[in-house]
């Protein structure tokens, strides 16, 4: 009995010990992270599945932050090989993965994504401006030059034009990407509006991450999980309501939900790419170097991900919501899976 609890306690030790030859163990590739990269992702496998004969990946919806999370934390069998990202990795994450041992980490753009602001097809419109965002969202909004706890509690309490809904806003959880994205683009860059924010974010910015970063908790925003499919359902059920999610799912629930402008401007596959949509995101997929040539068909599903007929204008991905890159930045990004050069630690 002694020797085997030792035996087992080796195999454990091995298991932790993660080195990368480890992940022969496993004979499939593993992918794992963002909701909004997870319809791409999956349609990948299933053509690289069709295209090769190999087993599909496995592709899991836990997050950017819980999939980047999961990527970092070991090499070998038992960590994915690919994280999928609706934001950039952070460089405290890029520093815990080093700490566990996973170096030679390589960045690969896949297209862009808008965030939308949805409703019930049947509801009111809106047309909000990114500081409207702010002070329906944020837990201690500006007023007056002070930050009560958000007194706001109607749509048109914050903005002359805007409905007298309810304020309450299905979205992402904290671990989302698309969360940590809409935080950045629509409450941050709303926020800056206000001379008094800008000016607390020149003294301070730790300060003014804090009031403008940090949503209410009073029920005007409901975490609704990592699937955007539901919060499309929820909005059907909720009149007034609204949703938080990426551009790929308005497109794909077009009968359902429609999308709100943000300072003036709809969120469409041309103002996305071309960045006049406040609200628009890269995506991308974070690979380990280490498990290429030791995961079978790792190699070859990054390349599928990165070729003309997935990312590239007109292919099938762009037919699932997919904004692709403009050509010379996709034939950048080929060459970056075909020659997988370690990303450098974040800035941030």
């Amino acid at each position: 009995m002694k020797k085997l609890l030792v035996a087992a306690a080796a195999v454990a030790a091995l298991t932790a010990g993660a080195s990368p030859a480890f992940a022969a163990g496993r004979d499939y590739v593993w992918a794992a992270g963002s909701s909004t990269v997870f319809p791409f992702s999956t349609r990948v496998a299933e053509n690289f599945a069709r295209k090769t004969g190999m087993k599909a990946p496995k592709v899991e919806s836990l997050g950017t932050g819980g999939g980047i999370k999961l990527f970092c934390s070991g090499t070998g069998a038992g960590y994915p090989d690919i994280a999928n990202a609706s934001r950039p990795m952070k460089k405290s994450e890029f520093d815990a993965c080093a700490a566990k041992g996973v170096k030679d980490i390589v960045e690969i753009k896949v297209g862009f994504d808008g965030i939308v602001v949805a409703t019930d097809k049947d509801g009111a419109d809106y047309s909000f401006k990114t500081e409207h965002l702010y002070l329906a969202l944020a837990k201690n909004a500006l007023r007056g030059g002070q930050f009560p706890v958000n007194p706001y509690t109607t749509w048109d309490q914050i903005g002359t034009g805007l409905p007298g809904n309810r304020i309450l806003v299905y979205g992402p959880p904290p671990t989302s990407g698309t969360r940590d994205a809409f935080v950045e683009l629509a409450m941050e860059a709303g926020a800056r509006k206000f001379p008094t924010m800008d000016q607390i974010r020149g003294d301070n910015e730790k300060r003014f991450k804090q009031l403008a970063d940090t949503i209410r908790e009073d029920g005007a925003w409901v975490d609704a999980g990592e699937n955007d499919n539901a919060i499309v359902g929820t909005l059907t059920k909720t009149p007034g309501s609204l949703g938080v999610f990426g551009y790929s799912y308005l497109e794909e629930n077009m009968d359902k939900v429609k999308a709100a402008k943000v300072n003036g401007v709809a969120p469409t596959a041309q103002t996305i790419a071309d960045g006049s949509y406040p609200l628009s995101r890269s995506l991308y997929i974070y690979v380990k170097k280490a498990n290429v040539g030791v995961t079978p068909g790792l190699k070859e599903f990054v390349a599928e991900f990165v070729s003309d007929a997935a990312t590239g204008r007109g292919g099938y991905l762009q037919d699932r919501g997919l904004i692709p890159l403009p050509a010379g930045q996709h034939d950048a990004q080929k060459q970056v899976a075909a020659n997988l050069p370690p990303m450098k630690r974040p800035a941030a």
